[in-house]
Order: structure tokens, then C-alpha cells, then sequence
């Protein structure tokens, strides 16, 4: 006999429960009348017969307790599994008045319309799996109210378009004794760009802090605010933040890139076998995945890639972030830091392990407790993903164990871990070939001869000159580079690599055990990069901290 799905669900919630029915693998059918001992008999079937010597005296119990006979059947785990399946859909509605309320759709948005106060119908939608998706986006002005309006604030708008068109990551507006600068951090470097009358600078300051909605008369006390505007159909985001500073406030705004075209594997990772082997890693099921290097060297965007792959629509994918960067879309749920009412990366993640996460995304780990929380949730089934500052793969492992991180902890839960850098490209209309010499081929390993490029970098000077002459390369502006390329260090971990971790070994041991074990160093990949003609020595030089 099998019952209808309702009268299961009644079954599994007043004799066992739905959860260790699963596990169990076990489903009652029904109740039916024993006529030969003139009682009710429940029908249990179990999804294999070698359970019964466990669990057989527990499901007598519990049917004997509600005076019922106990008769078990075998049932193939795919059957049962479909049938509670099923009873899990059945909503259990004893209360009569329910039987007075409407639950069709309709019923169910004009409750949310009454709730929220407004009759009409926009903004209220039903997602199912085979419609489009509906985005609703954050409103953002238009820039255009700038533009119109006064002096400094034209020249506020014209700042922020001017960087966002020019490949600016960070805007610095800094305050000097007698007057005012703006320096602006192009791939990684920062550079000058004007410089102004302190009175025009002040002005300047306040107008941007106004659009950010920071408070322009507090001028003593660090604040933090967002510019969100759209100009010609394009949507612009500026993080910023102030400082107090000995001849005024200092304004820094980080532009959040907020294209998602770059978020592939694909395009950041130009090695196919680091590409591949990382994708390996991101496809375990449990586990926890360290992505580390210095402030700027991409990590949100690598991290950003990786879930983007991951969202199926089959998974729970959760992140808690100090900014939220990219506007990841699809169904992952982002969650930002806010300190100030004590959501921390640490409360973040207890929060998200009572809301049955699959992949969880912890923005940086830089204390001891939340890296032994991140652990913790790997080990009890969870993919985690989280970064760390650290300058290579091994040293990351070194200032987990520095974190007072269990050794055994990190064997159990620990899958990878991937360091990395960013390099600038060099420019291929200005830069110049050439063969390396003996040096450049010691230092980089590559044959004496080979052919690189170099770039055509210009001094301030040689640029106006430049300029004059109508000689200046107009792809990169002289300075010899446009663009950035990343190089990546991975390093899976194996028996090896948890031996080593197990005897506390150093950080140059931990390396020399990977790289006999097939790691591609951050300067081996970057060496590659070279000989590819995309980037110089002198960059590979910046990541290495060494002379040749």
C-alpha cells in the first residue's frame, strides 16, 4: 500500500520527522485495520533490509506508542526518497479557519501590494523558472542634475567621467599647504592629473562628499559614503571615504567596476592548465578555497568569477563583503560588512550557517576567529571561499597556522589555495622588441636572445614635448603600459603539502614541496606572460622585490 502525499506527511510529522526519514531512508505508507489481531497496523518501508537491526526496534517503539503494529516492506531508496519528496510539498493546515483564506497568486500579490501600501501592480512579479529574469536595480541619478547645475559642480561630474573613462581605478584628492592635487591610480600606479587653489579644493571636496551623502559640515571625523550616478546610459559607482589630515580632508574614491564581461575564468586566467586545475578545486563539494595577495591585486574579481561559475540555480550561494564590488546577480544573495551595527564578517557567517548555505563567500579573513569559523563551516559540508593578505600560496598557509589555526584543521578542511598578482601590459603600438641579455636571462630563466618587449615610458616632460609634436602614442598616453594582466600561483593541497602543514614546516619548505609537486610560481607564470610579449621584466621585477 502507498498512501496519498498528505496522508505521509501526517505519518512522517506525527511518528518520526522529515529529516530523519531522509536519513534513514525510511517512509510510512499508511494506517490500515489487522483484522486477524483486530488492531491498526502501520506500514513502514525501509530502503534497505540490513537498517532493521538499527533502526527496527525505534520505529516499534515509536508506532507502538501510538498503540499501532509495526509491518515493514522494502522499498527501492529512489522510490522512497521520491515519496517524501513529494510529502515535504504538503502544507498541514488543521486550524478550520484557514479554509476561509484564497492562496492563489493573485491572492498572494494583492496581500503584498496592501502590505506595502501601494494598489498598483508594478513592481510586483512572480519569478518562475521559465520566465526572464526581472532585475530590479538600485535607482541611481542622473549625473546630468551635475551638470546643470553650478561651477564646482560641473567640475565634480567632469572629474568622475573623466576617470571613469580613462581606465582610473582611484581618485585622490589631496590637500597641501598652499594648494590642492589630484593624483589618480591608473593600472596600479599612481600618477598626477591637476592640481588647483586650496579655496577651489575645499569646494571641490565638499561638493563630491554632498553626492556621496556624508555629512559636509563634519570635516574632524573620517567618514565613508557611495556616489551612485548614471550618465549616458552607463551606470557609475564611486566607494568613498575621507580623512582629516593635517591641512585638511583628504578624499579617496575607489571606482567600482561594476562590468560583469570580466568576470570569466576565461579571460582572467590566460594559462589553461592553472584555468583548469583551479576550476577542479572550485568544484568540490565541501571544503574551504583561499584566494590571497595584496589590496588590489584582483582578488574580488577572481573570487567574483569563480561564483559566477558556480551559480547553477541549484545551489544557496551566500556572500558577506566589505564593499560589495560587483553586483553578482543571478541567485546569489550578497550581504555587506557594517560594523558600526556589529554585521562583521565573523556574525555574517554565523548567520549564513543557520540559513543552509551551499557556498559561502567570506569577504576576508584577518582575524583568528572568524579563519576558525571559515574552517569550521568547511568541515560540516560547506564550500567556502574567502581571501587572505599574504604575499605567495605558502606564506598563506604560514599566517593561517600564525592565526592560531589548528593544523588538523587545515588538513581537514583546506583544498587550495591561489595567490596572486597584477602586472601591467605592456603597450604593443610604442614598446620596443629586443633580445634579452645575460643578466635579464638569469634572472628571468629564459634563453639568452629570446625576444621580449620593453616598454617607452615618459617622463612628464618628454610627454608634453611629445604632445607638441603630435608624436605622443595615443593608445597609452606615454606611459608604456595599458591595462593589467594577472599571474597566479596555485597550489593544490595534497599528502605533501598536509605533512607538511602537519610538522610546522617553514614557509620556503612548504613552496619547494609544491613546486616539486607541479606549482607554477607567481614568477614562473609571470616569465611565461614575458615571453608572451604581454608584460616586461621590469613589472615581473615590482612582484619579485629583486634586482638583476
Amino acid at each position: 500500500m502507498t498512501g496519498s502525499p498528505t496522508t505521509i506527511r501526517e505519518l512522517v510529522d506525527k511518528h518520526f520527522s522529515l529529516q530523519w526519514c531522509r536519513e534513514n531512508i525510511v517512509v510510512p505508507l499508511g494506517v490500515e485495520f489487522n483484522e486477524n489481531t483486530g488492531s491498526q497496523k502501520l506500514t513502514v518501508a525501509i530502503g534497505n533490509f540490513s537498517y532493521l537491526a538499527t533502526i527496527g526496534d525505534f520505529i516499534k517503539q515509536r508506532a507502538a506508542a501510538a498503540d499501532l503494529e509495526c509491518q515493514f516492506i522494502e522499498k527501492a531508496a529512489t522510490d522512497i526518497q521520491a515519496l517524501l519528496d513529494q510529502a515535504a510539498q504538503e502544507r498541514l493546515m488543521s486550524d478550520q479557519a484557514l479554509d476561509s483564506f484564497e492562496f492563489s497568486d493573485d491572492a498572494v500579490l494583492d496581500a503584498l501590494k496592501e502590505a506595502d501600501g501601494d494598489d498598483s501592480s508594478k513592481g510586483f512579479d512572480f519569478d518562475f523558472d521559465d520566465s526572464d529574469e526581472q532585475i530590479i536595480e538600485e535607482q541611481a541619478m542622473d549625473l546630468s542634475s551635475e551638470m546643470m547645475g553650478s561651477k564646482i559642480q560641473q567640475a565634480a561630474a567632469k572629474v568622475l567621467i573623466h576617470s571613469c573613462r580613462s581606465g582610473v581605478s582611484d581618485i585622490h584628492v589631496e590637500p597641501r599647504q598652499e594648494d590642492y592635487k589630484i593624483r589618480v591610480r591608473r593600472d596600479g600606479v599612481m600618477q598626477n592629473y591637476v592640481s588647483m587653489p586650496r579655496s577651489a579644493g575645499i569646494k571641490l571636496t565638499a561638493c563630491l562628499k554632498n553626492m556621496a551623502q556624508m555629512d559636509i559640515a563634519e570635516r574632524r571625523q573620517s567618514q565613508d559614503g557611495k556616489i551612485r550616478r548614471r550618465f549616458e546610459g552607463q551606470l557609475m559607482e564611486f566607494r568613498c571615504a575621507t580623512a582629516p589630515g593635517k591641512y585638511g580632508e583628504k578624499m579617496v574614491m575607489r571606482i567600482l567596476n561594476s562590468n560583469s564581461d570580466m568576470l570569466s575564468l576565461d579571460v582572467l586566467m590566460s594559462n589553461e592548465q592553472v584555468r583548469n586545475d583551479f576550476r577542479s578545486i572550485i568544484n568540490e563539494a565541501n571544503g574551504i578555497i583561499i584566494v590571497s595577495g595584496p589590496t588590489g591585486s584582483g582578488k574580488s574579481t577572481t573570487l567574483a568569477s569563480a561564483l559566477r561559475e558556480k551559480d547553477s540555480g541549484e545551489l544557496n550561494i551566500v556572500t558577506a563583503e566589505d564593499p560589495i564590488e560587483y553586483d553578482l546577480g543571478g541567485n546569489i544573495q550578497q550581504f555587506p560588512v557594517i560594523r558600526a551595527k556589529g554585521q562583521t564578517f565573523a556574525n555574517l557567517l554565523r548567520t549564513f550557517l543557520r540559513q543552509d548555505p551551499d557556498v559561502i563567500l567570506i569577504g576576508e579573513t584577518r582575524d583568528p576567529e572568524t579563519a576558525e569559523s571559515s574552517m569550521d563551516a568547511a568541515e560540516t559540508g560547506h564550500l567556502v571561499f574567502t581571501t587572505l593578505h599574504a604575499n605567495s600560496a605558502s606564506s598563506s598557509l604560514t599566517r593561517l597556522m600564525d592565526m592560531e589555526v589548528p593544523s588538523y584543521k587545515l588538513n581537514a578542511s583546506l583544498r587550495g589555495v591561489l595567490a596572486q598578482r597584477l602586472l601591467r601590459k605592456v603597450c604593443p603600438e610604442c614598446s620596443v622588441e629586443r633580445p634579452i641579455n645575460d643578466a635579464e636571462a638569469h634572472f628571468t630563466k629564459l634563453n639568452v636572445g629570446t625576444s621580449v618587449r620593453f616598454a617607452t615610458s615618459l617622463n612628464a616632460e618628454e610627454k608634453q614635448q611629445r604632445k607638441q609634436e603630435g608624436t605622443l602614442c595615443t593608445r597609452c598616453n606615454g606611459s608604456g603600459y595599458q591595462g593589467r594582466i594577472g599571474t597566479y600561483e596555485l597550489m593544490k593541497i595534497n599528502r605533501p603539502i598536509r605533512d607538511a602543514i602537519k610538522e610546522k614546516k617553514a614557509t620556503h619548505e612548504i613552496e619547494g614541496i609544491a613546486v616539486d609537486s607541479g606549482m607554477l610560481t607567481l614568477k614562473s607564470y609571470a616569465v611565461d606572460l614575458i615571453r608572451q610579449q604581454l608584460t616586461t621584466i621590469s613589472e615581473l621585477q615590482k612582484i619579485c622585490n629583486t634586482e638583476f
